[in-house]
């Protein structure tokens, strides 16, 4: 499948940079006059809509777009995929994370074998646990329900998982099935983490998961340490059976830990951390919290992107157009930021879950094939819900950098409100600024309508935009459990068309690996000056910051007694 050309090698590339005169001659105030031109530029799929009229592009260069993604092979790559080819070969790993949503009688291959009865296996696994905890039928070791639930972990094990969680909290399905419960993330090795978890909760109630694919990560293992110590501390060292779960493949590290390896939850090396979501990694923690039915519409929210981007024309496909005009923003109109803004509280952890799928997937400088790249790839990725947003950094995307923004808007609210005597009641005036901000960006203000505002002239060029400022807009019906898989998967499935397009491998991470590297050689360092040994081995800058680090903080023994965060 890997080919030793570069795709800025290939005409299409080099048509739409011949193309770039014809958009930058172009203002949107003209392309949005062009009904025909918008309604070309409207999907619907499931009662999502998408509009994308007001991306610096036309008819011309969504053909020569799609001509690129020819050039590419992207059908050919996707549909490698699909069929579980070793498409991360830096890893000579298959990329299967839509196997972990498909229905039951699919058939998603792995090495000749179908995965789809493995997957359903673990669900079934982890429905009929869930619902043991959720009615009392597994107890701690006191005898009391386990209400209470950390999950441990980094990463691609915290991100989704915890987007998915808010976007449920005030659902009215999720609320209904969650009451009682309480669901937290432990990620940050920072013991201000580990304070705010356990905060609140007594270890008799609590249920921690551990989440790590080899039980080796360090952060997560040392956070998981020491909620076994707050379990065997409270309730003895054989509390840890009952109270600690595990989602991993290294069964024998689990049981070395102190976890029945029954409870422990596999996931397979052909599921990236950032695309495992839907695996145990996030379906455990969600289906203790809110029960498997309601985490199992989200799995089919999920699987029915998965079909709509695998079968569906590319003109009409929205995960492949998104990913394609991504691709023109970065690397051909030289936007190398993407702002995703959705105007939903619920949602307020989505921008950070898709900066990791995005930025860790298509942070790359080199092809497949380890060819530098002659070229800009890959986003960067941030966002806020609006309107908290707004009163944030729209500044600068109004009047600044042009910054391609993706605004992302629900039709029925979650929680609505209604005050009598209001002209519009509360989501209303959100989404009144949902479907005028993306106007203000592509229109802007010009100099001319100022002055007919009889504003003064010294205020013209600081109250004047530019306008010209691309932006798309998706429109959901609701932010369902089924809603939420779909945006899920329309972003996941987005950022790997982009890698495809750029010729990247979207799904390995090297860049994790150095500092990690260089982090043990400091752990190793601190453990031994806390015993005053000297600092060796570091340059001028660094050596100079831990001897500072550690003249500050000499009060730390070297061989500490247990000692728990207390708030």
């Amino acid at each position: 499948m890997a080919s030793s050309t570069l795709i800025c090698e290939t005409q299409p590339w080099k048509d739409l940079k011949a193309h770039l005169d014809d958009i930058k001659n172009t203002h949107l105030r003209n392309l949005m006059s062009d009904t025909e031109r918008c309604k070309s530029m409207m999907l619907e799929f499931d009662n999502l809509f998408v509009d994308y009229s007001r991306q610096c592009a036309t008819a011309d260069t969504i053909d020569k777009l799609l001509k690129l993604a020819e050039a590419a092979r992207l059908k050919e790559k996707i549909t490698s995929m699909f069929n579980g080819e070793r498409i991360n070969s830096t890893e000579n790993r298959p990329v299967l994370h839509a196997a972990l949503r498909a229905p039951r009688d699919a058939v998603i291959q792995n090495d000749g074998t179908n995965v789809v009865p493995e997957v359903w296996q673990v669900l079934d696994k982890i429905r009929d646990f869930s619902e043991r905890i959720r009615t009392g039928a597994w107890v701690g070791a006191t005898g009391k329900t386990l209400t209470d639930v950390i999950a441990v972990g980094i990463g691609g094990s915290f991100l989704g998982p915890l987007f998915v969680h808010t976007a449920l909290q005030t659902d009215p399905e999720g609320i209904k099935s969650a009451t009682g419960r309480k669901l937290r993330f432990l990620a940050n090795v920072d013991p201000i983490d580990v304070a705010r978890n356990i905060t609140g909760l007594i270890p008799e109630t609590t249920l921690v998961v551990v989440v790590s694919k080899t039980f080796t990560t360090a952060e997560t293992m040392l956070n998981a340490r020491i909620l076994r110590e707050w379990i065997s501390s409270s309730l003895g060292p054989e509390a840890v059976a009952k109270h600690m779960v595990a989602v991993s493949t290294n069964l024998t590290l689990v049981k070395k830990f102190g976890i029945d390896p029954e409870n422990a939850f596999a996931f397979w090396d052909w599921v990236g951390g950032r695309y495992s979501v839907c695996s145990a990694v996030g379906v455990l923690p969600l289906s203790l919290q809110y029960g498997f039915p309601v985490v199992e519409k989200f799995l089919k929210g999920a699987s029915s992107i998965d079909q709509h981007f695998r079968s569906t024309p590319f003109e009409r496909n929205i995960p492949v157009l998104l990913g394609l005009l991504s691709v023109w923003n970065v690397s051909f109109l030289g936007y190398p930021a993407r702002a995703i803004l959705p105007y939903s509280q619920a949602l307020e952890k989505f921008a950070p879950h898709i900066q990791q799928v995005s930025m860790e997937s298509n942070g790359k400088g080199v092809s497949i094939e380890g060819v530098p790249l002659p070229f800009e790839a890959g986003e960067i990725d941030f966002g806020e819900p609006g309107t908290n947003g707004q009163h944030s950094f729209y500044q600068l995307i109004h009047q600044g950098r042009i910054i391609p923004c993706d605004f992302i808007g629900v039709v029925k609210s979650q929680q609505p409100v209604y005050l009598k005597g209001e002209v519009v009641n509360n989501h209303d005036e959100l989404m009144s600024n949902f479907f005028a901000q993306p106007d203000a960006l592509a229109y802007g203000k010009t100099a001319e309508q100022l002055l007919n505002e009889n504003v003064a002239q010294h205020l013209i060029s600081h109250k004047t935009f530019s306008g010209n400022r691309p932006s798309l807009s998706l429109l959901l019906p609701s932010l369902s459990a089924y809603n939420i898989g779909q945006l899920l998967a329309i972003y996941e499935h987005r950022v790997v068309v982009e890698g495809f397009i750029w010729g990247i491998n979207s799904f390995d991470q090297w860049g994790v690996e150095l500092g990690k590297s260089l982090a043990s050689q400091v752990r190793k360092q601190l453990h031994a000056s806390r015993k005053k040994e000297p600092i060796e081995g570091f340059n001028f800058s660094t050596t100079t910051m831990l001897t500072k680090y550690l003249e500050a903080s000499e009060d730390v023994p070297a061989d500490p007694s247990t000692h728990l965060p207390n708030i």
